[in-house]
């Protein structure tokens, strides 16, 4: 009985910070079970957080235990209301307005440490000359060897202006280098990266969330593509988790005519529901495709179900994660805040993009899309309950799963043996550009360029190239690999060796466009062009039925 009072206080505590207020300023409502007042409930409140000031072995942190109290209350709503602490609120402020503070750096976790895979053009990290295959090894004074990606990301970040004291290892230096690096901005785009496929079609990657800039970053990708002679376009947005809803309603709106409703939101029955509805009048009229996945949520569900809904374009890849629930964002007193869910996504033919949460725990709602089939026959999986939906084109549709692809295509799969080849890849090409590889070294990168795309054929493995790949990675036992196993993955292991070379020398984005090259699922966005050229030619008029 204890343990829920203290949960329904929280609430109250929550409830009444939002509306602007603290303790002693709540109304004196009276709950719906046990005739419980709001003071009274706010007096029990406050006589547990004195018992545990007196009582407790330690002293308490009364932050703390505030902060992870009401984030346990705002979960047991659901998913998705949550709290922020002063660091995570100005962590989402920044990210929602496309920029932060820290050094601009690109950094992945490898074996033995984090490592630098790329700087950002015109950072802190640049101007200091930071490069790829750098190990952090401390951190403002702080050992950073055994630190996660995260850890090391959270310790460079900061107010702008300040410094951060770094030590880092480089394969071509006797000892461990020390910088002293001012923060600055460190730009944080949607699109990460576009370029150039194969039969005139144009890639664009919209994978960094929906922020304030996302629209024109569209805009701006999309005219550039058309000079290099684009004639359709896949959109990828996987793995983008959402964002700010109005730019949805943005990139959608580049697609469809004006005035079409893109996604309705309903609240509570106090709230009258709203439209949002496709603005402006230039409609792109470009063959489309566009790629979700489980990682896709969101504001990425809106576009990919309005997409839908009007048969504008076709869905690749695999279902999307499901989340259709509406957020506000409090800013709460001393600079925390906290996401409070209320409404709810349908897309425009009434679609419930939200999967059902209230059966089980929050680890298990997000990792939903670890355990579901990313392959197969649609119409073997059991539809959810409630009234289905016509598209334009006669597809029947449900709510309450997230996005279900047109075309269903399983992701490129990891195994144990390449992902001993992707450390591999790495550790040598970090010797290979650092010049320590014998035989190469023309190899050896003073700087990155920046360049973001690959002409064909660039980096190309020479068979002498993966000649020394080979012996270097069968070589040293930390690799786990042999001769033998090497071999029976050599295409995989080429490019890999590719991609690592092509980040080194150009970007990450570069990098990337090595693996997009052979992904799966954008290869068969591919071709799919035709039939979503179809779509665009056999267009129907947009109406809901």
């Amino acid at each position: 009985m204890k343990t829920r009072f203290a949960l329904i206080a929280v609430i109250v505590v929550a409830i009444g910070t939002v509306a602007g207020g603290l303790f002693g300023r709540l109304p004196a409502r009276t709950s719906a079970e046990g005739g419980l007042t709001t003071e009274k409930i706010v007096a029990e409140y406050k006589e547990a957080i004195a018992l545990i000031d007196e009582g407790y072995i330690s002293t308490v942190d009364r932050e703390k235990l505030g902060d992870s109290s009401m984030q346990s209350v705002l979960w047991s709503l659901d998913p998705h209301s949550a709290f922020f602490t002063r660091e995570e609120f100005r962590k989402l402020d920044e990210e929602q307005s496309s920029q932060f503070y820290g050094i601009g750096v690109s950094i992945l976790r490898h074996r033995d440490g984090v490592y630098v895979q790329s700087v950002v053009p015109g950072t802190p990290a640049e101007k200091a000359g930071l490069k790829y295959g750098d190990r952090f090894v401390n951190v403002g004074g702080k050992d950073a060897k055994e630190w996660t990606s995260a850890e090391v990301s959270k310790n460079v970040r900061g107010e702008k202006g300040t410094s951060v004291n770094i030590q880092i290892e480089r394969a071509d230096a006797q000892a461990p280098l020390t910088f002293d690096i001012v923060r600055g901005g460190v730009p944080l785009p949607s699109i990460r990266n576009y370029f150039m496929l194969p039969n005139a079609v144009g890639y664009v990657g919209l994978t960094g969330g929906f922020q304030q800039t996302t629209s024109e970053e569209l805009s701006i990708a999309i005219a550039d593509l058309k000079k290099k002679g684009m004639k359709s376009l896949i959109l990828d947005l996987r793995g983008n988790p959402g964002g700010i809803l109005e730019q949805s309603v943005a990139v959608v709106s580049k697609f469809i005519p004006g005035g079409q409703t893109v996604v309705s939101v309903k609240g509570s029955k106090t709230v009258a529901p709203r439209e949002l509805r496709a603005t402006g009048g230039g409609v792109e009229d470009l063959p489309l495709v566009v790629m979700i996945n489980g990682g896709s949520a969101s504001a990425s569900e809106i576009v990919a179900g309005a997409i839908q809904d009007y048969n504008r374009g076709l869905i690749v890849g695999s279902e999307s994660f499901g989340k259709g629930l509406v957020q506000r964002v409090f800013k709460l007193p001393f600079g925390s805040g906290l996401t409070l869910t209320t409404g709810r996504y349908y897309t425009p033919f009434g679609r419930s993009l939200q999967r059902e949460y209230s059966g089980g725990s929050i680890y298990d709602y997000y990792t939903h899309g670890e355990d579901r089939p990313e392959n197969g026959d649609l119409e073997e999986k059991p539809k959810p309950a409630g009234v289905p939906v016509t598209t334009t084109n006669g597809r029947v549709l449900y709510g309450g799963r997230g996005i279900e692809p047109d075309i269903v295509v399983a992701p490129l799969t990891g195994t144990p043996a390449r992902a001993r080849l992707n450390e591999a890849a790495f550790f040598f090409v970090r010797q290979l550009v650092a010049g320590k590889i014998n035989g190469f070294g023309d190899q050896k990168v003073e700087k990155q360029t920046f360049k973001q795309t690959l002409q064909n054929g660039e980096f190309a493995v020479s068979d002498r190239l993966f000649e020394a790949f080979r012996l270097f990675a069968a070589a040293d036992p930390k690799n786990g690999l042999t001769a033998a196993n090497i071999d029976s993955q050599a295409e995989y292991a080429r490019r890999r060796i590719r991609e690592e070379l092509a980040t080194a020398n150009y970007s990450t984005e570069a990098g990337t466009q090595v693996l997009l090259e052979s992904d799966p699922q954008v290869l068969k966005a591919i071709e799919a062009m035709t039939q979503a050229q179809g779509l665009v030619a056999n267009a129907q008029p947009f109406s809901r039925k």
